[in-house]
């Protein structure tokens, strides 16, 4: 099988320099508990010494006036977020927020590819890869509930009692993509047993149906054969794994949306766009 690896850069959350525009809960402790060991992974990357011990890394923080303070942080993405408490006391991002604002500017560089790649598509089967946690449904209100402590439990029972809204605009850019003869796919971390809640969520916001041919899940006491890393994959094996069974089925990836770059990384798709999302880091 040939690898399609991206035609141009990916497509950022921010205006940098760059033109390019970027379950059990068992299996979900793999994606969430992952953030914070980047963070504490981070400290001490470089510190491994003979004999295995550890020694400080040098860019440990030597005071505390070079660690932001969590308050602080938490304030920071809330305003970023546009922080709305309704009359139950649920935590929803603004539709004027920066996020919002930043969100909207992504996805209209995304809907004009795909309407041109549409046009001169010169026929074949052609598809979008949505991931779906803060790509296409938004965990906010968890993580503010949680104070960005992830539970697999408390996540879990989240996952299957409430309806999450859809990040600005995804379902509406799906919708559109469908429209011009793109099939979507999902792929997600999460577990196969979070599968009925997961469609049903993705279906109750206005995102085109999703099932068995068309949303991916982890499987780990199943893994499927196109994965040579089984039950062990990590997330940008097992999401570019996956990619590569999709365009082995006949379907060319053109575009690819994820909120992390793990979500991104490995090829098979002609360009990806990075959803904004500074809540926490999935390696």
């Amino acid at each position: 099988m040939v690898d399609s690896m991206p035609d141009s850069a990916s497509d950022s959350a921010s205006d940098s320099a760059s033109d390019s525009v970027s379950v059990s809960a068992s299996d979900s402790t793999v994606k969430h508990s992952s953030r914070k060991l980047a963070v504490l992974g981070a400290v001490v990357a470089a510190a491994l010494v003979a004999g295995g011990g550890l020694a400080l890394a040098d860019s440990a923080p030597r005071t505390d006036k070079q660690i932001t303070n969590m308050t602080t942080e938490v304030a920071n993405i809330k305003a970023y977020y546009g922080d709305t408490v309704d009359a139950a006391g649920k935590h929803w991002p603004s539709a004027q927020s920066n996020y919002a604002i930043q969100v909207t500017g992504i996805e209209a560089k995304a809907e004009k590819y795909l309407a041109d790649k549409a046009k001169h598509d010169g026929g074949g089967k052609k598809a979008i890869v949505l991931d779906v946690d803060d790509t296409s449904l938004s965990t906010y209100n968890y993580e503010l509930e949680t104070t960005f402590v992830y539970n697999p439990v408390s996540n879990a029972q989240y996952i299957a009692t409430k309806t999450m809204p859809a990040v600005f605009g995804m379902n509406a850019l799906a919708a559109k993509a469908t429209s011009e003869g793109y099939t979507v796919f999902y792929i997600t971390g999460r577990p196969e047993s979070q599968r009925s809640y997961t469609e049903a969520n993705l279906g109750a916001v206005g995102f085109p149906a999703a099932g068995a041919e068309n949303l991916f899940m982890k499987n780990k006491d199943n893994p499927p054969a196109y994965l040579p890393c089984g039950a062990t994959c990590t997330t940008t094996q097992y999401k570019s794994g996956t990619r590569a069974h999709i365009e082995s089925l006949g379907y060319r990836i053109v575009a690819n949306f994820g909120d992390q770059e793990s979500d991104l990384a490995g090829g098979y798709s002609a360009k990806t766009f990075k959803i904004p999302n500074p809540m926490y880091f999935i390696p």
